[in-house]
């Protein structure tokens, strides 16, 4: 896929996003803790099973080592199924996994040094947390955003910042041409009040990973994101 935002003309970009904005529509991010005891493997089987287009393979506290073995399993998974594959944080992870892209936060690896080690075709998302970040992400060459939590959440990652609301996504979806991912609370029981903002996909972690049917949660998520967009649009 290629992503090559900030090196096309207008009409290219806007192709590009699209075609990403697809693959983001129901993005899953793995959390071991979470997953009461199951590995990622079988969290991610699942997931594409039940719908999910997305994969972030999170990991915060492994050694490269570990994440690398296990990446290149969710690796194998996610080409054969034809579902994006991101690798968070880890740029020298996603490099070796050979994963479609990276999510980084604002502290973390620098974006254009990302871009300069990817090169011009892999994926990279950004996390922002308000509209101005939104505004000069598309400056950096990013692909697309995540955002700070929308709704209070326990996952701890997500948890340091106050939520958003949706007013407060709603504000970064319209400062960027960039496909905007929320995440942070998101469940079968809000996930249409979020997709009317105007957001490409919606990113789960508990909703999806702490389900006792993984697959079973992520088809009733998939369900309501493919009814919200038929009504409104891709």
């Amino acid at each position: 896929m290629k992503t090559m935002v900030g090196n096309v003309d207008m009409d290219g970009a806007d192709a590009l996003r699209g075609a990403l904005a697809r693959g983001l529509r129901l993005y899953v991010v793995t959390d071991r803790e979470l997953a009461k005891g199951r590995l990622e493997e079988e969290v991610v089987t699942q997931a594409i099973a039940g719908g999910a287009t997305a994969i972030q393979f999170r990991a915060k506290n492994w050694d490269a080592r570990r994440m690398v073995e296990v990446g290149l399993r969710l690796r194998e998974i996610t080409r054969d199924t034809g579902v994006l594959y991101i690798v968070n944080d880890r740029v020298d992870v996603a490099m070796a996994v050979e994963a479609d892209g990276v999510h980084l936060g604002q502290e973390d690896f620098p974006v254009p040094l990302a871009r300069k080690l990817l090169g011009p075709d892999k994926i990279i998302g950004l996390t922002v947390y308000n509209a101005s970040q939104a505004t000069a992400a598309e400056l950096l060459g990013v692909d697309y955003l995540g955002t700070a939590a929308v709704f209070p959440t326990g996952t701890k990652s997500y948890a340091d910042v106050a939520p958003l609301g949706l007013p407060g996504l709603v504000s970064i979806v319209r400062a960027t041409r960039l496909p905007v991912v929320a995440i942070g609370g998101i469940s079968k029981a809000n996930a249409a009040d979020v997709l009317s903002t105007g957001v490409a996909g919606v990113a789960v972690v508990s909703a999806v990973v702490a389900a006792d049917n993984i697959e079973g949660a992520a088809r009733e998520l998939r369900e309501i994101v493919d009814k919200c967009q038929q009504q409104t649009g891709p």
